[in-house]
């Protein structure tokens, strides 16, 4: 079935659509993010350990939901909902690979000074892409702000060996994942209901 095009600065809207017949992957790829960041800086925080349950999200939530949701955005002809979703799709998959491969004996651990390198570019990378939500809606800007803040803190926190801050991160880094979960939920819920349900803010023209 043919669908209307849909207007890029409706509120309504997380990424620019273009008219096809194919569903917005966005609120999948914003929950897949979401929840995994939620879990990882609830360790973060010091509630748990790092266990299982983060690495699996991490490969098959966060990692390929997130990679399927942005092959889905490219057949959308959206490029930026396909750069980050299956660029972060990817991160969480190599930030498990960065913990589990020590283990098997396939490389080295990676030391506090490399980690902080990591988590450093990811934060760069992530500043450059919130200057494209400034297009887009508060919510999306919201998302990717609180993440740039959460990839500095978590990479000074690693640079200097600061416990404190690496527990102050997971606290925001639990406020970053829950504002997705909402931008996905509400996307999902705006689009049942046909009108705002939970609003998304207005976009800059």
């Amino acid at each position: 079935m043919y669908k209307p095009i849909i207007n890029p600065f409706n509120p309504n809207n997380f990424f620019m659509s273009t008219p096809n017949a194919i569903a917005n992957p966005a609120p999948l790829g914003l929950c897949a993010f979401g929840m995994t960041t939620i879990l990882l800086n609830i360790h973060n925080a010091g509630f748990f350990e790092l266990n299982s349950m983060i690495l699996g999200m991490g490969i098959f939530y966060g990692g390929l939901a997130q990679v399927i949701a942005g092959v889905i955005e490219a057949k959308k002809d959206n490029t930026f909902g396909l750069t980050a979703f299956t660029s972060y799709g990817f991160f969480w998959l190599s930030l498990v690979g960065l913990l589990v491969m020590p283990k098997l004996g396939w490389a080295e651990k990676t030391s506090d000074t490399a980690m902080a390198a990591y988590l450093s570019v990811w934060g760069v990378f992530t500043l450059l892409l919130f200057f494209g939500t400034l297009r887009l809606s508060k919510a999306l800007q919201f998302v990717f702000g609180s993440l740039v803040i959460l990839f500095a803190l978590l990479a000074y926190s690693r640079a200097t060996g600061n416990a404190s801050i690496g527990k102050l991160a997971g606290y925001e880094g639990i406020i970053c994942g829950a504002s997705a979960v909402y931008t996905g939920i509400a996307q999902v819920l705006n689009e049942v209901y046909g009108r705002t349900v939970w609003p998304l803010g207005p976009v800059q023209k």
